[in-house]
């Protein structure tokens, strides 16, 4: 008896992997990527927030300490610093061209009452430009009212 051949196919290989729909591991990653930018971006703001922050008080307290400086010289470190302390924890755009009265609203925003426009931080819209002073200023209660404000700022975060 002779064996007939069997009719059998060749070896056939699978179709390639197409590229859609991706696995589940692109999907994660997709899902992961942009939940990781937002979390380190809201990380860095907050730090940065935090540093301006305890760097302002630690200043103030140095302002406040420092026997050299005359009431004009403060007042003008005091603004420069509230100034500088505002515009690393907002906006720049919202801050940075911010004068006189528009300054102390700003400044007022998160303050109960309106202890800039209407109380002892009226001095800070002009008085810091002048060469001598021509109201009496008040040091310890104006560092006392910035430091009331630095405090706001961190219990009002955005």
């Amino acid at each position: 008896m002779e064996s007939q051949p069997l009719s059998l196919r060749d070896i056939h290989l699978p179709d390639a992997i197409g590229w859609w729909p991706p696995a589940m591991g692109w999907w994660l990653i997709a899902l992961f990527i942009p939940l990781l930018c937002w979390f380190v971006i809201r990380l860095f703001k907050r730090l940065t927030r935090n540093t301006a922050l305890k760097t302002g008080k630690k200043i103030l307290t140095e302002i406040q300490q420092d026997t050299a400086l005359d009431d004009i010289e403060k007042l003008s470190k005091i603004s420069e610093l509230i100034r500088r302390v505002a515009i690393s924890i907002a906006p720049r755009n919202e801050t940075a061209s911010l004068t006189g009265l528009d300054w102390l609203q700003y400044l007022d925003s998160t303050m109960k009452d309106s202890p800039f426009t209407q109380g002892t931080g009226r001095c800070l819209a002009n008085a810091h430009y002048q060469q001598t002073a021509s109201i009496e200023i008040d040091i310890p209660l104006l560092i006392s009212l910035c430091e009331d404000w630095l405090k706001a700022q961190k219990e009002n975060k955005k």
